[in-house]
Order: structure tokens, then C-alpha cells, then sequence
């Protein structure tokens, strides 16, 4: 009878977060140390496993957490610094006069706006950033978070340099990967074939959304309107995914959401200007005082915020993303050696506590939170000529919207290390990941490439992060693909896309965006109506997926 319900045991931890965050919206720093602690309380007392392994794989965990807050912060800190110094008012500023279409606006600022924050910032950033950017050019609340909510989906495998592939998977799979495969090597073809999956089915992304945008906020109410601006918007959604797989496929999971949305910002803005494909009649909403009430109030100009950098150029307001870009391509193309300079410096802990393949290690440098962010966020205190007090009030900001994160993250990793450093135990059962991942592949079988994209999204919607959903469902996905003799590294993939469709109604950014364009209460209805994109996404990448694996990719590892 144990034996028949081990794996309903070993799956104990992640439900709890599941029914914690999604049934009784608690928030993640409130679920993941329970969860940790019902899986070191399962680890000791079912699987036997001795107490100091259980402890060496919490520390294994939260110093494995590190990673991910150091490129978090970096990110963040020059976020916060470019908003002090009036950069970002700047750059908003930018984009005003180009064109009065409503659709070509919001692909603009909703898809490749939206697109180079996450690839630079990530973690919540880019629509809480676009939906009042949106606001401010006359969009409805609800219109604004729907379209930036959606839009930050396919960007998001890669947002914050990669983190969710390059720290999420990795810290996933670690010590499950065979000795002959590196681990930068797995990654990097991770990266490649999320970029496959996004780079077909993101390409289309645009013109769903305008689609949508005119049948629920025009005044006709058609889906017609929206297609009347379908050249533009493949062309918007092709100017995006093309150097964004280029970037995947020659340099790494770093750069294809920051580099390819920049490239991609540059090509769409300069066709608008010159009205290439543009429709023929620009569209716009009906009047104010003809919205719906659901929409949320109009932002009444004389409430926008003014620009504290209004005499700063817009290129001296970009300078910092562009460094930044430049910096990460210098370093991960390997060229002049900066690749290897700054991954030599490494601290590690192997066989914590004296615990056989409980290892840790980081290579601070090498980390895009040091290099370029930290040091880019410092160079424009110059650059903008900062007074002391923006500065500090940017850094504190930064730590205080770090240490819920950390806690999350600290139990999250903890957590998931429990669950694999299992496989050492008195009871003589697998791992409990492995225990999991064997009922998975009995129970769905050769389906299994139809039902990743959904893990992948059910991770998303509950922790509101691609990289926590690679960390707490990547290993798993990992061991169902090996035991089922599939390629662990497509499903991996899979495992990437899904955890970014998901993001189009992960609660915590549903929440963060309707409570900064003021429509507080609308969450429900918000992810209702993103529900049909993010499952239509989802579904597809399922399809996609088991095609490529079993008539492409047999010989995938």
C-alpha cells in the first residue's frame, strides 16, 4: 500500500504550493517554507534519509538562491537608478508622436518595449513598467494590463539575461546531468529550442493581441479591425523572434529577449515612422466618457507623472541598455577571452556537511547581475550625474524589493535540493523526484511532450516566475523525458516555454499590474480573459513539441 502511494507522497511539497498559492493566494515567502519543511519532514521520516544530508541539501539550496538574487538585483538596481534619474520618463517620452494607431502602439510599447524590459529586468518588471505607459498614451486600464500581461510571455524564457534557463534549469537538473555532457553545453540547446518554440508560435503573438484589442475595447466590437493591422503586426512579431533566435542559436540564452527586442525596437519604430505596411486608417477607442465601466478610468494628463530627466537626450537615456548589451555580447561570444577571464575567479563548498554530490559553486563575475548591471547601475550615477540621495533611495528600493524574493527563493531551491539529494536513504526507495517523474511517465506515457508546456504554465501561474517554475518542476520534466527515453533537452525546453505562456496570468503579475494602473478588484476578469492566449500558446507548444520529438528529435539528448 506504500509502495501504491509513494508517488502521491513524494508530490506532497509541490502540492502544497500549488494549493497554497493558487487555492488561498498566499504569497510565496509564506508557502515555500512550508513546503520545505513537509519535504525534509517526508525526507527524514518516509525516505529515511540521514538528517545531516537533509541539512546539507537546504544549504546545497539557499547558497544555490544567491545566483539568481545577484542577477535579480543587478538588474533591478539599474532599473530603479534609470527611473531616478528621469531615463525612463525619457525613453517613455521617446515613443509619443510616432504614430496615433492604437494598434501599432501597442506593439510598440506592449510587445517590444515590454520584450527588452524582461530581457534586461525581468521578475514582474515589464508589464507593472508598460501598462501605465499605456495608460499615459489613452489606453483603458484594462486594455493596458491585458496587453502587456499577454505580451510578456514569449520574452520571458529569457528575461533577466536568461535566468530562468541559465540559473532556473541549472539549478534544476543539477547533478543529473552524465559526465559527458556539459552543463554550459545543455543549456545553451536549451536555450535554442525554447527559442524554436517562441520563435514560430511568437511570431503570432502580435497580431492575437491586436485582434483582441479591438473586439473587447473598439467601438464595433470586431476582430476585423485588428486584422486590417495583421502586416504590420507579423512583421512587428518577425522583427522580434528573428534576432531573438539568432541570439539563442549564436551566443547564448543571455542575450535573445534583450538583444532581439532592441534590434526589433529599432526596426517596427523606424517602419512606423516611414509607414511601411502601416494601415490605411489609424484606429482608436471610443471616447472616454463611452468606456465600459470594467475598463477603469482614463488617466487624466494633468495626473501624469512629469519627467525628473526632461532635458536628458534620448540616446544618453538609452546609453545604459546599450552598454549593457554590448558588455553581454563581448562576454558570452567568447572573442577576446572575457568569457573564460571572468569565470575564473569561483567560490564553491564541494560535498557539503561531507555529503557525497552535494555541491555548490558561483562564479560571481560571471554572473550578468555583476557584469554588466551592478557595474553599468554605477556608471550611470555618472553618466546622468546623480545626486547622493536618488542613488541611495535606488539601492534601498532594490533591497526592499529583494527580501520577500530571497525568502521565496532561499526555501524554494531548499526545497527542491530535498527532493533530489533523496536518493540517498535507509528505506531503499528512489529519489523522491525520481519516485515522481516514474509515475508521471507510467501514467502519460509517449503523451508526454503534450502535457510539459502545461507543467512548464501551472509553475508560472502559481509562483509568478519562470525561473522558480524551471526550479520547481525542471528536474522533474528532466527525469519523466529519461525515463521515458525521450529528449531530455526539448522537454527541458518545453519545460522553459510553458513556465512563459503561464506568465500571461500568473497571479502575482496580475496583481502588481492592476494595482498600478488602479484597477485593484479586476484581477479575476484579467486572467479570465488571458486564459484563451496563454492555453492557445500552451496547447500549441505541445503539439509543436510532439512532432519535433518523435520526427525530429530522437536523436536529441
Amino acid at each position: 500500500m506504500l509502495m501504491a502511494l509513494l508517488p502521491l507522497i513524494a508530490a506532497l511539497p509541490i502540492m502544497m504550493v500549488i494549493i497554497l498559492m493558487a487555492g488561498f493566494m498566499w504569497p510565496a515567502k509564506r508557502a515555500m517554507p512550508l513546503a520545505w519543511g513537509l519535504a525534509v519532514l517526508l525526507g527524514l521520516l518516509v525516505w529515511q534519509v540521514d538528517p545531516a544530508r537533509v541539512m546539507a541539501a537546504t544549504l546545497e539550496g539557499v547558497l544555490s538562491a544567491f545566483d539568481i538574487l545577484i542577477i535579480v538585483f543587478g538588474a533591478i538596481v539599474l532599473l530603479n537608478t534609470m527611473k531616478n534619474s528621469g531615463a525612463i520618463d525619457v525613453i517613455n517620452k521617446g515613443f509619443d508622436g510616432i504614430t496615433p494607431d492604437r494598434r501599432i502602439q501597442v506593439l510598440i510599447i506592449g510587445w517590444m518595449f515590454v520584450s527588452f524590459i524582461e530581457g534586461a529586468a525581468g521578475f514582474g518588471t515589464p508589464a507593472a513598467l508598460a501598462a501605465p505607459l499605456l495608460m499615459g498614451l489613452g489606453f483603458p486600464p484594462l486594455a493596458a494590463v491585458m496587453c502587456a500581461l499577454i505580451f510578456n510571455s514569449t520574452s520571458v524564457t529569457f528575461g533577466a539575461v536568461g535566468t530562468p534557463i541559465i540559473v532556473g534549469t541549472e539549478a534544476a537538473v543539477s547533478g543529473m546531468l552524465p559526465e559527458a555532457v556539459a552543463m554550459r553545453g545543455f543549456l545553451v540547446n536549451v536555450g535554442i529550442w525554447s527559442a524554436v518554440f517562441h520563435g514560430i508560435l511568437g511570431t503570432f503573438l502580435p497580431l492575437l493581441v491586436v485582434a483582441m484589442l479591438t473586439r473587447f475595447y473598439g467601438k464595433n466590437k470586431s476582430f476585423r479591425e485588428g486584422l486590417q493591422a495583421g502586416p504590420f503586426a507579423l512583421f512587428a512579431g518577425l522583427s522580434f523572434t528573428g534576432p531573438y533566435f539568432l541570439m539563442a542559436y549564436f551566443v547564448g540564452p543571455e542575450l535573445p529577449s534583450v538583444v532581439g527586442a532592441l534590434i526589433g525596437l529599432f526596426i517596427v519604430v523606424t517602419a512606423a515612422r516611414a509607414g511601411f505596411l502601416m494601415p490605411a486608417e489609424a484606429w482608436d477607442f471610443p471616447r472616454p466618457e463611452e468606456w465600459e465601466e470594467d475598463w477603469g478610468e482614463p488617466l487624466q494628463a494633468a495626473t501624469a507623472q512629469k519627467s525628473a530627466g526632461t532635458s536628458m537626450s534620448l540616446f544618453k537615456a538609452w546609453l545604459p541598455y546599450i552598454l549593457v548589451a554590448i558588455i553581454l555580447v563581448l562576454t558570452r561570444l567568447g572573442v577576446f577571452g572575457l568569457d573564460s577571464l571572468l569565470r575564473a575567479f569561483t567560490i564553491e563548498w564541494p560535498e557539503i556537511l561531507g555529503q557525497k554530490g552535494v555541491n555548490w559553486v558561483i562564479r560571481p563575475l560571471w554572473l550578468p547581475g555583476t557584469v554588466p548591471f551592478m557595474l553599468i547601475a554605477l556608471l550611470t550615477i555618472l553618466l546622468h550625474k546623480m545626486p547622493g540621495n536618488q542613488v541611495k533611495e535606488a539601492w534601498l528600493k532594490t533591497i526592499n524589493q529583494l527580501i520577500p524574493a530571497a525568502i521565496a527563493l532561499f526555501f524554494a531551491l531548499a526545497m527542491v535540493r530535498v527532493l533530489v539529494q533523496t536518493d540517498i536513504n535507509a528505506a531503499g526507495y528512489p529519489s523522491m523526484l525520481m519516485v515522481m517523474s516514474r509515475s508521471a511517465a507510467a501514467g502519460v506515457g509517449q503523451a508526454w511532450p503534450l502535457v510539459s508546456p502545461f507543467v512548464g504554465a501551472l509553475g508560472a501561474f502559481v509562483s509568478g516566475s519562470n525561473t522558480v517554475a524551471n526550479i520547481l518542476f525542471g528536474g522533474f520534466q528532466f527525469s519523466v523525458a529519461e525515463g521515458l527515453g525521450i529528449s531530455k533537452t526539448i522537454i527541458s525546453a518545453m519545460q522553459a516555454v510553458g513556465g512563459a505562456t503561464g506568465n500571461m496570468i500568473a497571479v502575482h503579475n496580475v496583481v502588481a499590474a492592476c494595482a498600478v494602473c488602479g484597477i485593484v478588484g479586476r484581477e479575476g476578469f484579467v486572467i479570465r480573459r488571458n486564459l484563451l492566449p496563454s492555453l492557445l500558446y500552451t496547447f500549441l507548444v505541445g503539439i509543436l513539441g510532439q512532432i519535433i520529438i518523435y520526427g525530429y528529435g530522437t536523436a536529441v539528448f
